[in-house]
């Protein structure tokens, strides 16, 4: 029998989607990826945003209109985030779905796939050792889950839940089978990476999972990269790995949201731009040569054309080399939605294009300032340009899938080879780069 899966969303549910694949396949089923040849249809969907809820539901819908002008008859799964937003309340919205699943619950996949399938149990199927499936040269792995900020303007907690810390023996032995099936980058996400360990008793912290993490990666010549960090969870420890632990990349992802002290405490959150100054400098000093990204809000209700004014002056100022802008979304269920002063949606995405303007300014700017320089380069796909086939990959200072690409004219490299490059030219946030000789 065979499934298709779906993935909306972030990575998260990227790993959340190996997992339901690696369940399947131990169990005796196979993947494709046509409709048209599928028995069952997983949708892994997404609900941080009311368009990304819109997406997901679409996306289902449309398998749903497949199946129903011809296409192989086969149930649809829903899972994730909708379903957990949303509950009991979709069976009477959706009737094209056969079951919903919560992601608290995606571990059940094979149980519901094989009812919706009018199959029983098969009590001798094995669970894999690790439940991944990864084929690629990077992997994410998910180290905690749910998250305790409650935001005033985010849906998370009540999605996922409260925060929770994956034992860090867990972690390690599915990064450990991650390289030797060839995975050569370890990108560790959660929806707070910095607290990690929180819940987990004395001495477990994020920097003492990362030295570990950094130990398993070791023989293999692998990175690790961490994202999702929050400015408090910069502590001198984690600072301190990051830059004393060759393993662990020197690129730092921490979503400020807003610089205005009055904007982030309406948020939830807290800070000035004072306090992140003096942060942003004192990683600068403290590890040479570092990377930033950042995720800044607009329009968040009540931000007034001052405090737009400050968030643009203060990403100017701090120049990140990477920057994600989103505009605020009245989300359902959240404090923030019920707050008055909620700013026109024509000022919103005015004030959220002028960011990006910014923001693609200060990265492409910063991505040319690479250039000359000679780095590893880990070979993530082979596509063919209009000069002939290339190389793919990417380097230390851009995560995969979010931060550009380094473009190679085809040599003697393969996918998930790890090759030294010179970086000759750059266009917006890509690089071309001429491989480097051994021994040159």
């Amino acid at each position: 029998m065979r499934f298709l899966i779906v993935t909306l969303g972030c990575a998260k549910n990227e790993v959340d989607s190996d997992r339901m694949r690696a369940l399947l396949l131990a169990d005796g089923f196979s993947e494709t990826l046509d409709a048209g040849d599928a028995d069952v249809a997983i949708v892994n969907t997404c609900s941080f945003l009311a368009s990304a809820t819109e997406e997901s539901v679409e996306a289902t819908l449309a398998l749903a209109e497949e199946r129903s002008e011809g296409v192989r008859a086969c149930p649809i799964v829903m899972c994730g985030c909708v379903p957990s937003r949303y509950g009991d309340a979709l069976s009477d919205e959706l009737p094209e779905v056969a079951a919903f699943v919560r992601a608290e619950d995606e571990d059940g996949i094979v149980g519901v796939v094989r009812d919706v399938l009018g199959m029983g149990a098969d009590e001798g199927a094995e669970l894999p050792k690790t439940l991944r499936t990864v084929e690629g040269t990077s992997a994410f792995v998910k180290i905690s889950e749910g998250c305790d900020r409650f935001c005033t303007f985010c849906a998370i907690p009540y999605i996922r839940g409260r925060y929770h810390s994956r034992a860090a023996e867990e972690i390690v032995s599915e990064v450990r089978d991650l390289m030797e099936g060839g995975v050569r980058e370890v990108v560790l996400i959660g929806q707070d990476t910095g607290v990690w360990g929180c819940d987990l008793g004395e001495g477990e912290t994020l920097a003492s999972l990362l030295r570990r993490v950094a130990e398993a990666v070791r023989p293999y010549g692998g990175w690790v990269r961490v994202l999702y960090l929050q400015p408090e969870g910069m502590t001198d420890e984690l600072i301190a790995t990051i830059r004393d632990v060759p393993e662990v990349l020197p690129y730092i992802d921490i979503p400020i949201q807003h610089c205005s002290a009055r904007v982030l405490k309406a948020m939830g959150r807290s800070g000035s731009p004072e306090e992140l100054h003096a942060l942003f400098t004192r990683l600068r000093e403290e590890i040479p040569g570092m990377v930033l990204r950042t995720t800044g809000m607009a329009g968040f209700p009540g931000e007034t054309d001052e405090e737009a004014d400050e968030l643009y002056d203060f990403i100017s100022e701090e120049g990140f080399d990477y920057c994600s802008v989103f505009a605020y979304s009245q989300e359902e269920g959240t404090a923030a939605a019920r707050m008055e002063g909620q700013v026109d949606e024509g000022v919103k995405l005015e004030r959220t294009q002028r960011l990006i303007d910014l923001t693609e300014q200060l990265g492409f700017a910063a991505t040319a300032q690479h250039v000359g320089e000679r780095v590893r380069v880990i070979v993530d796909g082979i596509e063919d340009s209009e000069d002939g086939p290339e190389l793919i990959g990417h380097a230390w200072f851009q995560a995969p899938d979010s931060d550009g690409a380094v473009h190679i004219p085809y040599g003697e490299a393969t996918v998930g080879d790890v090759v030294t490059v010179d970086l000759v030219d750059s266009f917006c946030y890509e690089l071309i780069g001429e491989l480097v000789e051994e021994g040159e």
